[in-house]
Protein backbone atom coordinates (compact mmCIF):
# COMPACT_ATOMS: atom_id res chain seq x y z
CA UNK A 1 0.00 0.00 0.00
CA UNK A 2 2.69 2.57 0.95
CA UNK A 3 4.63 1.55 -2.44
CA UNK A 4 1.32 2.40 -4.28
CA UNK A 5 0.75 5.76 -2.39
CA UNK A 6 4.28 6.78 -3.20
CA UNK A 7 3.69 5.85 -6.87
CA UNK A 8 0.26 7.60 -7.00
CA UNK A 9 2.14 11.14 -5.49
CA UNK A 10 4.96 10.97 -8.44
CA UNK A 11 2.48 10.59 -10.93
CA UNK A 12 0.25 13.19 -9.18
CA UNK A 13 3.28 15.46 -9.66
CA UNK A 14 4.55 14.83 -12.91
CA UNK A 15 0.84 15.74 -13.96
CA UNK A 16 0.49 18.92 -12.05
CA UNK A 17 3.63 20.27 -13.76
CA UNK A 18 2.49 19.41 -17.19
CA UNK A 19 -0.96 21.18 -16.34
CA UNK A 20 1.42 24.12 -15.35
CA UNK A 21 0.80 27.40 -17.45
CA UNK A 22 3.95 28.20 -19.22
CA UNK A 23 5.87 31.09 -18.29
CA UNK A 24 5.15 34.41 -20.37
CA UNK A 25 8.17 35.40 -22.85
CA UNK A 26 7.96 39.34 -24.02
CA UNK A 27 10.89 40.68 -26.49
CA UNK A 28 11.93 44.37 -26.31
CA UNK A 29 14.08 46.07 -28.43
CA UNK A 30 16.38 49.28 -27.18
CA UNK A 31 17.62 52.15 -29.37
CA UNK A 32 20.84 52.00 -28.93
CA UNK A 33 22.42 53.75 -31.32
CA UNK A 34 22.34 55.06 -35.56
CA UNK A 35 24.69 56.10 -37.86
CA UNK A 36 25.71 55.33 -41.49
CA UNK A 37 28.41 53.03 -42.83
CA UNK A 38 30.36 51.98 -45.88
CA UNK A 39 28.38 48.84 -48.01
CA UNK A 40 31.42 48.32 -49.67
CA UNK A 41 32.87 46.63 -46.57
CA UNK A 42 30.45 44.21 -46.38
CA UNK A 43 31.54 42.02 -49.36
CA UNK A 44 34.31 40.31 -50.03
CA UNK A 45 33.61 39.64 -53.46
CA UNK A 46 32.71 43.56 -54.68
CA UNK A 47 28.98 42.98 -54.37
CA UNK A 48 28.26 46.45 -53.45
CA UNK A 49 29.42 49.78 -54.15
CA UNK A 50 26.96 52.21 -51.96
CA UNK A 51 30.04 54.03 -49.41
CA UNK A 52 27.26 55.40 -47.22
CA UNK A 53 24.35 53.07 -46.05
CA UNK A 54 22.07 53.47 -42.93
CA UNK A 55 23.07 51.15 -39.96
CA UNK A 56 21.43 51.37 -36.32
CA UNK A 57 22.50 49.47 -32.98
CA UNK A 58 20.05 47.61 -31.50
CA UNK A 59 20.15 46.33 -28.31
CA UNK A 60 17.24 44.08 -26.69
CA UNK A 61 15.69 42.72 -23.52
CA UNK A 62 14.05 39.28 -22.82
CA UNK A 63 11.28 39.18 -20.10
CA UNK A 64 11.12 35.05 -18.49
CA UNK A 65 8.42 35.33 -16.31
CA UNK A 66 10.11 37.55 -13.47
CA UNK A 67 13.68 37.39 -14.74
CA UNK A 68 15.44 39.19 -17.24
CA UNK A 69 17.84 38.82 -19.74
CA UNK A 70 19.90 41.37 -22.01
CA UNK A 71 21.38 41.19 -25.22
CA UNK A 72 23.99 43.10 -26.58
CA UNK A 73 24.57 46.24 -25.08
CA UNK A 74 25.61 48.52 -27.42
CA UNK A 75 28.41 51.13 -27.29
CA UNK A 76 29.52 52.90 -24.43
CA UNK A 77 27.81 56.14 -24.84
CA UNK A 78 30.50 58.54 -25.86
CA UNK A 79 32.38 56.44 -27.11
CA UNK A 80 31.54 57.06 -30.34
CA UNK A 81 29.35 59.42 -32.72
CA UNK A 82 27.27 56.68 -33.62
CA UNK A 83 26.59 55.64 -29.58
CA UNK A 84 23.14 56.45 -27.68
CA UNK A 85 23.57 59.51 -25.58
CA UNK A 86 21.16 56.93 -23.15
CA UNK A 87 22.68 54.56 -20.99
CA UNK A 88 20.90 51.07 -21.46
CA UNK A 89 20.41 51.79 -17.87
CA UNK A 90 18.55 54.55 -18.64
CA UNK A 91 16.20 52.34 -21.44
CA UNK A 92 15.57 49.45 -18.60
CA UNK A 93 14.68 52.34 -16.14
CA UNK A 94 11.80 53.27 -18.20
CA UNK A 95 10.93 49.72 -18.23
CA UNK A 96 11.31 49.70 -14.44
CA UNK A 97 13.91 47.01 -14.62
CA UNK A 98 17.19 47.56 -12.24
CA UNK A 99 20.78 45.88 -13.58
CA UNK A 100 21.06 43.90 -10.65
CA UNK A 101 17.52 41.97 -11.60
CA UNK A 102 18.90 40.74 -14.54
CA UNK A 103 19.79 37.39 -14.56
CA UNK A 104 21.63 36.93 -17.99
CA UNK A 105 23.58 39.35 -20.34
CA UNK A 106 23.88 37.70 -23.67
CA UNK A 107 26.92 38.75 -26.19
CA UNK A 108 26.39 37.69 -30.20
CA UNK A 109 30.34 38.71 -30.14
CA UNK A 110 33.19 40.49 -28.45
CA UNK A 111 33.10 43.69 -30.59
CA UNK A 112 32.30 47.10 -29.13
CA UNK A 113 29.18 47.80 -30.60
CA UNK A 114 27.64 44.83 -28.95
CA UNK A 115 29.45 45.12 -25.52
CA UNK A 116 29.91 48.52 -24.26
CA UNK A 117 27.42 48.48 -21.44
CA UNK A 118 28.05 44.87 -19.89
CA UNK A 119 29.77 46.89 -16.27
CA UNK A 120 26.02 47.78 -14.28
CA UNK A 121 24.97 44.04 -14.93
CA UNK A 122 27.06 42.81 -11.90
CA UNK A 123 24.68 39.95 -10.45
CA UNK A 124 24.15 38.72 -14.46
CA UNK A 125 25.63 35.36 -15.73
CA UNK A 126 27.78 36.28 -18.95
CA UNK A 127 26.83 34.27 -21.88
CA UNK A 128 29.65 34.46 -24.78
CA UNK A 129 30.75 32.20 -27.36
CA UNK A 130 33.98 30.18 -26.28
CA UNK A 131 36.24 31.44 -29.37
CA UNK A 132 35.14 34.79 -28.36
CA UNK A 133 36.05 34.56 -24.82
CA UNK A 134 39.04 32.88 -25.63
CA UNK A 135 40.27 35.67 -27.66
CA UNK A 136 39.67 38.63 -25.24
CA UNK A 137 41.69 36.63 -22.49
CA UNK A 138 44.36 35.82 -25.29
CA UNK A 139 48.18 37.55 -25.00
CA UNK A 140 47.47 39.52 -26.61
CA UNK A 141 44.39 39.75 -27.31
CA UNK A 142 42.67 39.33 -30.64
CA UNK A 143 42.16 42.10 -32.90
CA UNK A 144 38.54 43.66 -32.31
CA UNK A 145 38.24 41.86 -29.09
CA UNK A 146 36.85 44.82 -26.92
CA UNK A 147 38.56 43.99 -23.70
CA UNK A 148 38.09 46.98 -21.79
CA UNK A 149 34.08 46.24 -22.39
CA UNK A 150 34.71 42.59 -20.28
CA UNK A 151 37.13 43.78 -17.69
CA UNK A 152 34.96 43.32 -14.64
CA UNK A 153 34.25 39.91 -15.43
CA UNK A 154 38.09 38.88 -16.02
CA UNK A 155 39.49 37.48 -12.96
CA UNK A 156 36.85 38.98 -10.76
CA UNK A 157 34.09 36.53 -8.86
CA UNK A 158 31.67 37.97 -12.04
CA UNK A 159 29.71 34.63 -13.76
CA UNK A 160 30.43 33.95 -16.96
CA UNK A 161 29.68 30.87 -19.14
CA UNK A 162 31.91 30.29 -22.45
CA UNK A 163 29.11 28.39 -24.86
CA UNK A 164 30.80 25.65 -26.42
CA UNK A 165 27.34 24.39 -27.88
CA UNK A 166 23.98 25.65 -27.74
CA UNK A 167 22.78 27.04 -24.51
CA UNK A 168 18.84 26.60 -23.46
CA UNK A 169 19.16 29.63 -20.94
CA UNK A 170 16.04 29.07 -19.45
CA UNK A 171 15.67 25.07 -19.44
CA UNK A 172 12.26 24.94 -21.06
CA UNK A 173 13.41 25.41 -24.73
CA UNK A 174 11.84 29.17 -24.99
CA UNK A 175 15.31 31.48 -25.45
CA UNK A 176 18.09 29.39 -26.89
CA UNK A 177 21.90 31.00 -27.60
CA UNK A 178 23.02 29.16 -30.37
CA UNK A 179 26.32 28.88 -32.49
CA UNK A 180 26.81 30.74 -35.46
CA UNK A 181 30.45 31.31 -35.74
CA UNK A 182 32.47 32.88 -38.88
CA UNK A 183 32.08 36.65 -38.08
CA UNK A 184 34.08 36.10 -34.81
CA UNK A 185 34.88 32.60 -33.79
CA UNK A 186 32.36 32.49 -31.03
CA UNK A 187 29.95 34.68 -32.64
CA UNK A 188 26.34 33.66 -31.42
CA UNK A 189 23.07 34.29 -32.35
CA UNK A 190 19.68 34.06 -29.88
CA UNK A 191 16.15 32.41 -30.43
CA UNK A 192 13.52 33.71 -28.70
CA UNK A 193 10.26 31.72 -28.62
CA UNK A 194 6.97 33.80 -28.50
CA UNK A 195 3.69 33.14 -27.86
CA UNK A 196 1.89 35.31 -30.06
CA UNK A 197 4.61 36.14 -32.60
CA UNK A 198 5.73 33.03 -32.78
CA UNK A 199 9.51 32.22 -32.95
CA UNK A 200 11.81 35.54 -33.42
CA UNK A 201 16.08 35.07 -34.33
CA UNK A 202 18.54 37.99 -33.13
CA UNK A 203 21.27 36.95 -35.62
CA UNK A 204 24.07 39.89 -33.86
CA UNK A 205 26.20 40.01 -37.18
CA UNK A 206 25.74 36.98 -38.42
CA UNK A 207 24.74 39.23 -41.59
CA UNK A 208 24.67 43.16 -41.08
CA UNK A 209 21.97 43.94 -43.97
CA UNK A 210 19.53 41.94 -45.81
CA UNK A 211 21.79 41.62 -48.89
CA UNK A 212 24.18 39.69 -47.09
CA UNK A 213 21.62 37.49 -45.61
CA UNK A 214 19.21 36.98 -48.74
CA UNK A 215 22.75 36.31 -50.88
CA UNK A 216 25.25 34.64 -48.07
CA UNK A 217 27.64 37.87 -48.54
CA UNK A 218 30.63 37.31 -46.14
CA UNK A 219 32.59 40.82 -44.73
CA UNK A 220 35.69 41.17 -45.85
CA UNK A 221 37.03 41.59 -42.31
CA UNK A 222 35.41 38.49 -40.73
CA UNK A 223 37.25 35.30 -39.20
CA UNK A 224 36.46 32.69 -41.04
CA UNK A 225 34.50 32.47 -44.26
CA UNK A 226 32.97 28.96 -44.81
CA UNK A 227 32.23 29.49 -41.17
CA UNK A 228 29.91 32.42 -41.83
CA UNK A 229 28.15 30.73 -45.06
CA UNK A 230 27.23 28.37 -42.93
CA UNK A 231 25.87 29.85 -40.05
CA UNK A 232 23.97 31.99 -42.62
CA UNK A 233 22.34 28.47 -44.06
CA UNK A 234 21.54 27.19 -40.55
CA UNK A 235 19.88 30.60 -39.48
CA UNK A 236 17.80 30.02 -43.00
CA UNK A 237 16.92 27.05 -41.97
CA UNK A 238 16.20 27.76 -38.66
CA UNK A 239 13.66 30.75 -40.55
CA UNK A 240 12.06 27.84 -42.65
CA UNK A 241 11.43 24.86 -40.19
CA UNK A 242 10.06 27.40 -37.16
CA UNK A 243 8.38 29.91 -39.24
CA UNK A 244 10.69 32.34 -37.55
CA UNK A 245 11.13 36.06 -37.65
CA UNK A 246 14.57 36.76 -38.63
CA UNK A 247 15.96 40.06 -37.14
CA UNK A 248 18.90 41.57 -39.05
CA UNK A 249 19.93 43.76 -35.71
CA UNK A 250 21.77 46.36 -37.84
CA UNK A 251 19.43 46.79 -40.57
CA UNK A 252 16.92 49.76 -39.77
CA UNK A 253 14.35 48.11 -42.34
CA UNK A 254 14.05 45.33 -39.46
CA UNK A 255 13.31 47.81 -36.95
CA UNK A 256 9.31 48.03 -37.26
CA UNK A 257 9.13 44.12 -37.05
CA UNK A 258 9.14 44.11 -32.93
CA UNK A 259 7.07 47.48 -31.20
CA UNK A 260 8.33 50.66 -30.83
CA UNK A 261 9.86 50.62 -26.75
CA UNK A 262 8.74 50.37 -24.38
CA UNK A 263 6.17 47.72 -25.88
CA UNK A 264 7.28 44.24 -26.16
CA UNK A 265 6.38 41.67 -28.55
CA UNK A 266 4.40 38.73 -27.07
Amino acid sequence: MKKYLVLLASIFTVVSSWAQAPVEVTLTRLDCGNGFNDQRRFSDSFAYSNPKVPFTFSCYVIKHGSDYMVWDTGYLPGSTENATNKPITELLGQMNVKPDQVKFVGVSHFHADHTGQLAPFANATLLIGKGDWDGINANPPMGGANVAGFKEWMGTSRKVKPLTADEDVFGDGSVIAFRTPGHTPGHTALLVRLKEKGPVVLMGDAAHFHENYENNGVPSFNFDRAQTIASLERIKAIEKNLKATVIIQHDPRDIDKLPTFPGAAR
